[in-house]
């Protein structure tokens, strides 16, 4: 349901003030700077007034009309102000001062009208719409949507410009949680301007939440509509720049750009123009996606009053727009493949080639090592049999090559040069019990060579 605006209940939400006491009958108030809307962990100065706000009292005394018992208030008289904070939900409520005159210090005022302070942050923020749009045709009308999935029996809207204080509305539930709203009639542009809510419960109704996301109201049509065009054109390439342009013979202050189906608008201030006009030009980029367009004027001293829209304009781009395009400076591959890809697979090749290069050079220079110590033993020990003496026991044996008349030994041969038939001669290994490790002594069969070699 509908519902119109009421003031704050607070006969309903406080308990009852304090009698007054017998004194003047100027007019008392009680004021909140800088609102009376305080953050929790916030601040707010108190000030009590007389002669309808143009007079502050030098001294006066706060009551809180739940009848708590507030310490900091009790007995005591504040001049000029009252610092309160950091405030907690525990100092959420309504207040009243009174004040003794300057003239009389003993003389008091009555009772001041109640102020609810209302501590916000408490809660989860409800969510702020406006159906069925944020601009309002003149003469048209626009429901303000509070909810939240919280259960809240009180909503608040709060609008500097349209409201002295918040004004309170009774919330109905609506779904799992709550909802409530209020009709604005766009006949007046006092109703114009940035509305934010919050949501309470009735067992503490001056804890609020966190305030919604602020929500512009705009009344449109006031002024005549100024033109809007594309440069190059209302068909552009996918990634390719596109300005609008807004531009009237009317001297507006501002311009405000709007995209059909988007809540926000894009706003630039006005230029004058070598032609007389007054125009701006909104750059939007490469262009990505189309849609409508429109914009509108608007002066600088009432910027929620705008003038008629714009003549729609239609902006659509050919291509893929969800291609990620090359810029202007940078001619787009043959392959289709973006430029970074290429630098990325270039550098993992150039790494993969570097390893194995490395793995190779690693390897022959450890041949080579190998190599150059295998020359470097004597030549003696080239004419052992390798293979027979890997197969040796870890402890070193000694052999010495004896002739082949010794025949107490027995005859080894390489298998893989073994003869098909018996050769004339043979090699004969004996054991040398106290030979030195390592050593070897080679024994030539008939006359020994005349270097004869031995490795000791």
């Amino acid at each position: 349901s509908v519902k119109t605006g009421v003031s704050l209940g607070c006969s309903k939400l406080r308990g009852a003030a304090p009698p007054s006491p017998p004194g003047g009958q100027d007019k008392t108030s009680l004021s909140a700077q800088p609102s009376a809307l305080v953050p929790q962990g916030g601040h707010v100065t108190l000030r009590c007034h007389y002669r309808r706000g143009f007079n502050n009292f030098t001294n006066f005394t706060l009551y809180k009309d739940d009848r708590s018992h507030v310490p900091i208030f009790h007995s005591r008289i504040f001049q000029q102000s009252f610092l309160m904070g950091p405030v907690t939900p525990a100092d959420a409520g309504t207040y009243r001062c009174r004040g003794s005159y300057p003239h009389s210090p003993t003389e008091w005022s009555a009772l001041s009208d109640p102020l609810a302070i209302m501590v916000t942050g408490v809660h989860r923020k409800p969510s702020l719409l406006a159906l069925p749009g944020p601009l309002v045709k003149s003469g048209e009308t626009v429901i303000l949507q509070c909810s939240s999935d919280t259960v809240f029996e009180h909503f608040f809207l709060h609008s500097e410009v349209t409201f002295q204080e918040p004004l309170h509305l009774v919330g109905e539930r609506h779904g799992g949680g709550s909802q409530v709203n209020y009709s604005i009639n766009s006949t007046t542009s006092d109703l114009v301007g940035t509305y934010s809510c919050y949501g309470s419960a009735t067992h503490s109704p001056y804890v609020l939440s966190a305030p919604s996301d602020p929500l512009d109201i705009v009344i449109t049509g006031l002024y005549e509509k100024p033109s809007l065009s594309a440069q190059p054109g209302p068909t552009v390439q996918a990634g390719e720049n596109v300005t609008l342009s807004c531009s009237s013979q009317t001297s507006f202050d501002m311009y405000h750009l709007s995209r059909e189906g988007e809540a926000n608008e894009l706003r630039l201030p006005a230029v004058s123009s070598v032609n007389g006009t007054f125009q701006a030009n909104f750059l939007l980029g490469p262009a990505t996606h189309g849609g409508t367009y429109r914009c509108f004027g608007s002066y600088r001293d009432s910027p929620y009053e705008w003038s008629d829209p714009s003549d729609p304009l239609s902006v659509s781009v050919t291509g893929n727009p969800s291609r990620s395009w090359p810029s202007p400076t940078e001619p787009s591959s043959k392959t289709g493949i973006p430029r970074h890809l290429h630098v990325l697979i270039g550098t993992s090749v150039a790494m993969i080639l570097f390893t194995i290069f490395f793995f190779l050079l690693h390897r022959w220079c450890s041949n080579k090592k190998n190599a150059a110590v295998m020359d470097q033993g004597p030549a003696g020990d080239r004419t052992v049999n390798r293979e027979d003496s890997d197969e040796q026991d870890p402890q070193e044996v000694t052999y010495a090559q004896l002739d082949h008349r010794v025949s107490t030994q027995g005859k080894i041969t390489r298998p893989s040069q073994r003869p098909k038939t018996p050769p004339t001669d043979t090699s004969v290994y004996t054991e040398l019990p106290n030979a030195e490790p390592r050593s070897k002594v080679v024994f030539y069969p008939r006359a020994p060579p005349s270097n004869f070699e031995g490795v000791f």
